[in-house]
């Protein structure tokens, strides 16, 4: 079985919702036979690469309310985080632009380290306030994981990847996908949202016996049958 999550590094309910689905695959039975690939989608791609701007700000600016509501708003965000053991700071996240950490993404795809850096690069903006636009701070976290330091500089230093990054975008509008987290299963099965762990459940189920369906119950016994241009003929 293949998901795909298209998901962007700043954005909180993509890392709830990954929660949520991880703890579905928890229970499945069949999880080991599942592969899961982490597709770009930028939220915002006109943001600068660094803003010193912090999240409750820019919240604040976009959607017309006060510091204190946008503070609100976060608060809200962070109590569901903690309901799936994520520990969110957003007082210390500040606004950044993601094409070269979905870049990075790609390189760890092709070194079987995409999920370790998807979660490094969460985990960083959203729990320890890191600059996830930053060069050198996507560098240090790349070589954390396992990536090799000469390919990391290399693809940063180029453009290496973008063409990627731009097809999984449009991938993601030609499923109907407006928004993300958005979670492919089998390209056939789309889920939107963070949705409850339960959905997941539901759906894993749904795709898994869509392609293995269970095999025929015969029940022959003793009755005639015609096979290989003969039948047989009851003795009476």
């Amino acid at each position: 079985m293949q998901i795909e999550i298209f998901s962007d590094v700043v954005c909180p309910w993509c890392y709830i919702g990954t929660r949520r689905l991880q703890e579905a695959l928890s229970t499945f039975p069949h999880a080991d036979d599942v592969a899961i690939t982490y597709r770009s989608y930028q939220l915002d791609p006109s943001s600068p690469q660094q803003s010193e701007q912090t999240l409750d700000e820019m919240l604040a600016a976009k959607y017309g309310r006060t510091l204190a509501e946008a503070r609100a708003m976060n608060q809200q965000v962070t109590d569901v985080a903690a309901t799936v053991g994520l520990d969110f700071h957003l007082d210390k996240a500040h606004p950044a632009n993601t094409f070269d950490a979905h870049r990075l993404l790609h390189l760890a795809l092709a070194h079987g380290k995409q999920s370790e850096l998807k979660e490094r690069f969460l985990l960083g903006y959203f729990s320890e306030g890191l600059p996830v636009g930053d060069h050198d701070e996507l560098a240090r976290l790349a070589v954390e994981v396992g990536l090799p330091a000469d390919e990391v500089a290399a693809v940063l230093q180029s453009d290496r990847f973008a063409d990627d990054v731009r097809a999984d975008v449009e991938l993601a509008r030609s499923f109907g996908a407006t928004g993300v987290p958005f979670f492919v299963i089998d390209r056939a099965y789309g889920v939107s949202g963070a949705q409850e762990s339960a959905v997941f459940t539901d759906v894993l189920d749904q795709a898994w016996k869509a392609a293995h369906p269970a095999p025929l119950v015969t029940t022959s016994g003793d009755a005639p049958v015609c096979a290989d241009s003969s039948c047989e003929v009851p003795q009476g």
